[in-house]
């Protein structure tokens, strides 16, 4: 009897077996479906063996999935997202199966999201830094290697990638490009068409819906797309003819999956160069510091871009002006104010860019200090006036806007902050006559809505654009001028250990899309702390020597990248079921610090949030100076915590978390 071994989209920490009917052709690979506790699963096939040698009775697989047999290395990949980020191997092999569908109307699907470029291409030229770029990245053409793009914002990161790319489809390969944002694939696959003479480009993202997803995945999987640009999931797209990866703004938190099977897609990106030995290109005007650490030790290879692609345009003016003065209105100084007001009357574009949605962070009572607060997460309701109500940002939950004081019955209720919708309000007041758009998650829900304003700001159909941090990266606009900062002060409050590595990196990107063009460029940024060591290196475009700071101070401290990091994440509706698992994990892995003396394990704390949508939350982190001590540390932990009690916890170990 034929049996297959089979990972089941499940939390369990085994592939199961079922018996292959005759007539099935099965192998490792294949997608199939089978049932496990009476559901119909769609797994994928490990491997095969000749007959049942527990001699147990196994239920027969159903039938194939009419999904093309995965090839040997994303099963490789798999097993190893599985085994470093101590996930149980069903999910890690469900993250490699496209969705299963029916596609009645194949042709239709297939066209949808993929593009063929122009006969009439617009391959750019490049500048003398771009060139050295191409050169340093094609050094290892045929071969691994890893380089880093480490080009200021506007100084033509994007041409380097095609002009790769270019070469690699001429040898007859396939280009994999991973973009942080669903947002900023249409204007990069745009970039494609007309730079790349009959190149095929698909997209790969969660907007999609499921048959373009099957048929562009299909189109990848068959060799007949030459460039598949997408979102970290891509990172397992199947591609036979690979021959260049790259990571486009490397350093983007959006690569690292933060529920589910928690991996990092630029480390992936990396390990699956390694394997298939082609190169992979990491590009960042703000690199992460575990990326400048390998640059700075020349285990990658360092291209620099230290000039605008354009020779007219110029690096915008940094101004500082004060965040709390008798000047600021909602939000908006008067320096600022007016500053749109010139831009206004030259026909110029303004962004003003605050990372708050809503109309304001908290309502707050002016007689009792009553503030909103969310009953299910450790977090305070924002006001949103379109539609009117309290809204937590963590959970969903909503409530309607109070008319007075739950508390002590007053009605003078004050929204504390400003986010979004209150910059526009205040706005809109105050220059009535401007065409005014606001980006964020609130008015982007539609699939076609951020392409629309996006399309209006370059059909100079807008004059001032006000949003978060999706607008921070990757977009050009010849006429936008000026940029606004507000709040950027908040994040200097964080406990957070990146906080003021992800503040630079948001302001440096924000920044950067001032005066791209001819047209001089400005930024104000409103702060109370001008002389902190994050806004000078905004002044100064100096990223490098701040990050070299930064990399002392994580010395200094022990932390990443200094160190490698794991976190045992627990939550339980109570937190004395929380505290009672943690211990008890606590004291696992004191057993093992006989076996393990290179890692150091912390007893539990509360997490940064300690309660999110009604789960009590803390973690026991471990920490150790090397990979390898943590990676042999961690599978013997996690089988130690497999066998405590916590049929009331939830709970995961996070490998090389981003935050704590």
């Amino acid at each position: 009897m034929a049996v297959a071994h089979i990972a089941m989209p499940v939390a369990a920490w085994q592939v199961f077996d079922y018996w292959v009917p005759e007539g099935l052709d099965v192998a490792a690979g294949d997608v199939v479906h089978a049932r496990l506790a009476n559901r119909r699963y769609a797994g994928v096939v490990t491997g095969t063996s000749a007959s049942n040698a527990s001699g147990v009775a196994l239920q027969p697989v159903e039938a194939l999935a009419g999904v093309a047999r995965l090839p040997h290395e994303l099963l490789a990949l798999a097993s190893f997202v599985s085994r470093y980020y101590q996930a149980p191997p069903g999910l890690a092999y469900a993250l490699l199966v496209p969705p299963i569908v029916r596609v009645r109307k194949r042709r239709r699907a297939e066209a949808v999201d993929a593009q063929r470029a122009s006969p009439d291409s617009d391959a750019p030229t490049l500048n003398d830094a771009q060139g050295n770029a191409l050169a340093a990245l094609v050094a290892s053409e045929g071969a691994f290697g890893v380089t880093l793009l480490h080009g200021i914002t506007g100084s033509g990161k994007t041409n380097v990638y095609l002009a790769a790319a270019e070469r690699a489809i001429a040898r007859g390969g396939q280009v994999l490009v991973l973009v942080p944002e669903i947002n900023l694939t249409p204007q990069f696959a745009h970039r494609v068409s007309r730079a790349l003479h009959g190149a095929r480009t698909v997209a790969l993202h969660s907007a999609l819906s499921s048959g373009e997803r099957r048929a562009n995945w299909n189109a990848a999987a068959d060799g007949s797309a030459d460039i598949v640009l997408a979102t970290r999931l891509g990172v397992f797209a199947p591609l036979p003819r690979l021959a260049l990866i790259v990571v486009d703004e490397e350093h983007d938190d959006s690569f690292r999956q933060q529920d589910g099977v928690r991996y990092h897609a630029r480390d992936l990106a990396i390990w699956r160069a390694q394997r298939r030995n082609v190169p992979v290109a990491l590009g960042s005007a703000t690199p992460s510091l575990e990326t400048w650490v390998q640059a700075k030790r020349a285990r990658y290879a360092l291209a620099s871009l230290p000039a605008r692609a354009d020779p007219r345009a110029r690096l915008p003016a940094i101004l500082f002006v004060p965040n709390r003065s008798g000047d600021v209105h909602d939000g908006v100084s008067n320096t600022l104010a007016q500053a749109i007001g010139e831009r206004l009357a030259r026909g110029e574009q303004s962004l003003v860019f605050v990372n708050r949605r809503g109309y304001a962070p908290s309502l707050k009572c002016s007689a009792c200090n009553w503030q909103s607060e969310c009953t299910r997460c450790a977090a305070r309701l924002v006001v949103h006036r379109a539609p009117a109500n309290l809204r937590c940002h963590h959970c969903g939950h909503t409530r309607p806007l109070p008319r007075a004081c739950p508390e002590c019955g007053n009605v003078d209720l004050l929204p504390q902050g400003f986010g979004t919708q209150r910059l526009e309000a205040s706005l809109r007041a105050a220059f009535p006559a401007a065409r005014i758009a606001r980006v964020d998650r609130d008015t982007t829900r539609t699939r076609a809505a951020f392409a629309n304003v996006r399309d209006a700001v370059e059909n100079l159909d807008l004059d001032i654009l006000i949003g978060t941090q999706m607008l921070a990266k990757g977009h050009d606009f010849d006429r936008m001028t000026l940029v606004g900062v507000l709040g950027a002060d908040n994040a200097l409050y964080s406990a957070d250990f990146r906080a003021t590595e992800r503040l630079a990196a948001l302001l440096v990107q924000v920044a950067g899309r001032a005066g791209r063009a001819e047209r001089p460029g400005e930024v104000i940024v409103q702060t109370d702390f001008a002389e902190h060591p994050v806004y000078r290196a905004l002044a100064s475009h100096d990223y490098a020597r701040f990050a070299d700071e930064l990399v002392r101070e994580r010395r200094a401290a022990e932390l990443p990248p200094q160190t490698r990091i794991a976190l045992l994440v627990a939550e339980a509706h109570a937190e004395a079921d929380v505290g009672r698992f943690l211990d008890a994990a606590f004291d696992c892995a004191r057993e093992l610090a006989d076996a393990h003396p290179q890692v150091e394990v912390f007893p539990p704390v509360p997490a940064a949030m300690p309660r999110r949508r009604g789960y009590e939350r803390a973690h026991v982190l471990a920490q150790s100076r090397g990979r390898p001590a943590l990676q042999a540390f961690l599978p013997a932990w996690r089988e130690a915590i497999g066998r405590v009690p916590s049929t009331r916890v939830r709970w995961v170990l996070d490998v090389d978390p981003t935050s704590f």
